[in-house]
């Protein structure tokens, strides 16, 4: 491994899946460890890419003798974005008017089942963070014979009464005008994560800075960002399809996570026969430094016992 640059491994590289799923799009990705290993499939939130999973993060899995694909969702870094779609209305969505909807969340669960189809992998142990989750728990539902195991993380069911963010957090991220200089970009990550951070584990604001600034140079998209919402409005709740879920499944949420409500978590669980639910106290809507090794210990020991070691 290269010596990591404010957090940042500068070996770890991009490659691409073309043509992948049934939209035949390009997927951007990146893999880390031996191929030999049992394979951990991370998908990340909304307006977020592949490289918001911590470089440490994904070593720590590795090292638990995993090996790691992350990758960007469509709309996102350097993947597909769907420019010729049509204008996103997140209000109208909202109101019940899914007029403007270009996809949902079931065709990004068939990007990541196509991804794996591309790279050749039968299952894998499938990890999903905020729209992640969602996107994680609807491919365990529509392809479970393609996941080995389900760990969906600071996510939720999809049922508005749970999972809410808090009205203060709305005001504090989303307030404002956008952002649309690089600068911008970075000084709006550190807001949004001073507002949803982890206040029991301190955020390394140079390495924050750092990843937004990487993020904003490999794509800035705030209408890709919209039609990413707009997906996870329109494809409802997911708690009646969780009840019949067979997968082995971990949940993981923070107590103190402002953005998706703990209530969220607690939901997911509830509905999933026989899922593991781990709460953890002053973790909130992140990956902080001082809780990715922690995190990752507890994710490859859930994949080995789904492995049955």
């Amino acid at each position: 491994m290269s010596e990591p640059v404010n957090g940042f491994d500068a070996s770890i590289v991009d490659e691409k899946a073309s043509k992948v799923g049934p939209a035949g799009i390009d997927i951007a990705y990146q893999r880390l460890g031996s191929p030999d290993a049992p394979l951990v499939l991370l998908i990340m939130g909304i307006a977020a890419q592949s490289i918001n999973w911590p470089d440490a993060f994904c070593h720590a899995l590795v090292e638990g003798g995993l090996q790691v694909i992350r990758f960007d969702n469509r709309d996102s870094g350097l993947s597909t974005h769907l420019a010729d779609a049509p204008p996103p209305d997140l209000r109208a969505a909202l109101a019940g008017d899914l007029s403007s909807v270009s996809y949902t969340l079931s065709d990004m669960a068939a990007d990541a089942v196509g991804l794996l189809d591309a790279l050749g992998f039968e299952k894998a142990h499938v990890v999903g963070a905020s729209m992640g989750g969602f996107i994680a728990q609807t491919m365990a539902i529509e392809h479970p014979n393609r996941v080995r195991s389900l760990t969906s993380m600071m996510s939720t069911t999809g049922n508005p009464s749970v999972g809410q963010c808090s009205p203060e957090v709305l005001r504090e991220v989303f307030g404002g005008p956008p952002a649309s200089t690089r600068d911008e970009v970075i000084q709006q990550r550190l807001r949004a994560l001073r507002a949803v951070g982890s206040p029991g584990y301190p955020m390394d604001e140079e390495e924050v800075a750092t990843a937004a600034g990487r993020a904003y140079d490999r794509s800035h998209d705030p209408i890709g960002v919209a039609r990413q919402a707009v997906a996870t409005v329109a494809s409802g709740d997911r708690t009646e399809r969780l009840r019949h879920l067979e997968v082995p499944t971990l949940v993981i949420h923070g107590l103190a996570d402002r953005m998706c409500d703990v209530s969220g978590g607690r939901a997911t669980a509830e509905a999933i026969p026989h899922a593991e639910l781990v709460l953890i106290e002053g973790m909130g809507h992140n990956l902080p430094p001082g809780l990715r090794s922690q995190l990752a210990e507890r994710i490859a020991e859930f994949a080995w016992r789904a492995e049955g070691r």
